[in-house]
């Protein structure tokens, strides 16, 4: 089937109403439609991202939000209306806010992924932008159910806050360390202690699986500082820093046990530092990568535990045994002495039992620095786990979390669009107004033209079908006959007239038969036409063909004033716009973008405006006159055809009339 110029013209139609479809699906296809806002934020656990190789399962990830990848000003002050939505964009996340200060622009979020994957990339969505949202944080739903403890800092006076499900809120009040690697932190001097409660839930069974982590921030380099400490009669679990090196040392029925020390780590800097136990090994972990191993395994702990020393200072006595066959050498006298200085029960809380108490071994100093985020599990995390938390939280985050743009559902009076109108002057409407009257009227015309040329060009295809087998039977007819054949043909039935009504070949045609029976009003039937009467049909049909054109060409003004004027005159609304912004710049005397920004972008939707007049009517004003054009051409044609073979067609009739006559 051939291609012709409306066949194509549908077509495109056809795309663009499709495309509009499924922008419009597209933009509506969100999670709920009471949201205004979305952001896709991927996390990356393949090697361009966090490079994790090892089984994660399910996780809580840090979504770090500041003025460089989200949109305050379009949440609620209290952040209330955020929500966290799966990549299929149908099932909602666990999550809770740790802090949102829309002033600062910082927010910190804590979602729960049930599966994240190694060597993958998986999207999630940040939903926000809904006014009349409710909060639907849920910090116990935020962890799994092996998670018995989370402590993020946060509080200010108060003790910390246990973010699990088990509850387990500390015993102590501590000192806040602001600016923290997340949010805010704790503080510790190397005296004071934070107690942490002997709940059920956080007791440890015998050979019992655990997955201990914290960021620390080391003050200075100390000799055997503690940073957790749990001690129950002759058993005990402490975990610090020696000159540098971190340590785990597990005391079971009197027998210590301490991991080798390796490479020392820097003071003033953050590191992640975990451990992960499993029955016969104790693994340390420093900045996700393991850091030393025990063999050993826990014992059962029911007491309370310490953040920031020792509970008790221990006597003087042998250094403890190290299945690693790497010993640490007891601290000297004047370490001692400082460390049982500094050994104070926690002021404000319960005194810790005697079975509590340490045995005689080396003496601990109390860790000096600072803390954040201290997780407690009761099953042995993977390492792949261990290294994706390191990973997520830390300076890497940016690599491992990335923040794609924000979208707004499909309206045009939200976001930056909203702002932009909200600046727009009274000039600036005026002339707005104007070009919309123009765009509209331009759509008018094209549209009611478009319509007009194909039902034309319809009806003349229709037309010539007819008058080409029309024209065959003429040729050998005369008089009388001729009317009998266009009976015959269907021309003159008034149905016929009405179906090609659209013609402006048949109008012609018409127009032609009458001038033609004009013509031969008083000449002898089968009489030839003379030059001067063929010039008379010729100029009737050239006054038709005149007619026929202004009608083709009617309103096609309005597109190329649509086309010429809309971009002039919207120039006109902008530089009247930045002339009314600078002018209250000057007013005023605030100089500086924030109050710039909005006039000039206002201002600048004059311009647009004016070309949305344009384009579209450039387009189809080009269109339309091509089509124009063919149809102008074809009714030239018709009309020199017409006339050409009316003067032979009467030039035959003579001839075959004055040849009988000859003959005899």
């Amino acid at each position: 089937m051939p291609l012709t110029h409306n066949r194509v013209f549908s077509i495109l139609w056809a795309c663009v109403f499709f495309g509009l479809f499924v922008w419009s699906s597209s933009a509506s296809a969100w999670w709920n439609d009471d949201w205004s806002m979305r952001k896709k934020i991927t996390l990356d656990t393949s090697p361009t991202g966090g490079n994790i190789t090892e089984p994660i399962n399910g996780m809580t990830v840090l979504i770090r939000l500041h003025a460089g990848n989200f949109r305050f000003g379009q949440a609620k002050d209290d952040a209330s209306d955020l929500r966290f939505v799966a990549g299929d964009d149908k099932t909602p996340l666990k999550f809770h806010i740790e802090h949102y200060d829309p002033l600062l622009a910082e927010g910190l979020a804590w979602v729960y992924l049930p599966d994240l994957k190694p060597g993958s990339k998986e999207d999630i969505w940040l939903y926000y932008g809904n006014k009349k949202a409710a909060a639907g944080g849920d910090a116990k739903g935020s962890y799994d159910g092996d998670q018995l403890l989370d402590y993020h800092f946060a509080e200010k006076g108060t003790p910390a806050q246990d973010s699990s499900v088990w509850a387990n809120h500390a015993q102590s009040v501590g000192v806040t360390a602001e600016g923290s690697i997340i949010g805010t932190g704790l503080r510790l001097d190397g005296t004071l202690r934070f107690t942490l409660p002997a709940s059920p839930s956080l007791a440890i069974p015998d050979n019992a699986a655990m997955t201990w982590s914290v960021w620390v921030k080391p003050a200075s380099l100390q000799r055997n500082a503690v940073i957790y400490s749990r001690r129950d009669g002759s058993n005990a679990l402490l975990i610090g820093i020696d000159d540098g090196a971190p340590f785990v040392e597990v005391t079971n029925n009197g027998t210590v046990q301490r991991s080798a020390a390796g490479a020392p780590v820097a003071p003033n800097g953050w590191h992640h530092l975990a451990l992960s136990a499993t029955p016969g090994l104790v693994t340390l972990y420093l900045d996700g990568a393991s850091y030393a191993t025990l063999n050993a395994t826990l014992p059962a702990l029911n007491s309370t535990a310490l953040l920031g020393g020792d509970s008790a200072p221990p006597a003087a006595s042998p250094p403890p045994a190290d299945t690693s066959s790497a010993s640490s050498a007891s601290p000297p006298a004047a370490d001692a002495q400082a460390a049982a200085g500094g050994a104070q029960a926690p002021a404000g809380d319960a005194q810790i039992p005697a079975s509590a108490q340490a045995p005689a071994g080396p003496a601990y100093t109390g860790f000096a620095g600072d803390l954040d985020e201290l997780e407690i599990a009761k099953v042995a995390r993977s390492a792949g786990y261990i290294k994706a938390a390191a990973e997520e939280q830390g300076a890497d985050h940016a690599k491992f979390v990335t923040y794609s743009v924000d979208e707004e559902t499909a309206s045009w009076f939200s976001g930056y669009f909203a702002v932009i109108l909200k600046s727009v002057t009274l000039d600036g409407w005026v002339v707005i107004g104007i070009l919309v009257f123009m765009a509209v009227v331009s759509w008018v015309v094209m549209i009611d033209k478009a319509m007009f040329v194909g039902r034309q060009r319809k009806a003349n295809v229709r037309f010539m079908r007819i008058y080409r087998q029309l024209t065959t039977s003429v040729a050998m007819a005369e008089g009388d006959e001729v009317d009998k054949l266009e009976n015959e043909s269907g021309l003159l039935a008034p149905q016929m007239q009405k179906a090609l009504r659209h013609s402006s070949l048949y109008r012609l045609y018409r127009v032609g038969q009458e001038e033609l029976g004009f013509l031969m009003t008083g000449y002898q039937r089968g009489g030839i036409l003379t030059a001067q009467a063929i010039a008379a049909l010729r100029a009737e049909l050239d006054a038709g063909f005149a007619i026929e054109s202004q009608k083709l060409n009617r309103l096609m003004v309005l597109l190329t004033i649509a086309i010429s004027g809309g971009p002039f005159l919207g120039l006109l609304g902008t530089v009247v716009g930045v002339m009314i912004t600078f002018a209250a710049i000057a007013a005023s005397g605030d100089v500086n973008v924030n109050a710039i920004a909005p006039g000039i972008a206002a201002a600048l939707v004059a311009t647009v405006a004016g070309l949305g007049v344009a384009i579209p009517a450039l387009f189809g004003y080009n269109y339309l006159i091509t089509q124009i054009k063919d149809l102008s051409t074809d009714m030239q044609v018709f009309v020199d055809k017409f006339t050409t073979r009316t003067a032979a067609r009467y030039a035959i009739h003579s001839l075959q009339r004055q040849q009988p006559l000859a003959a005899e």
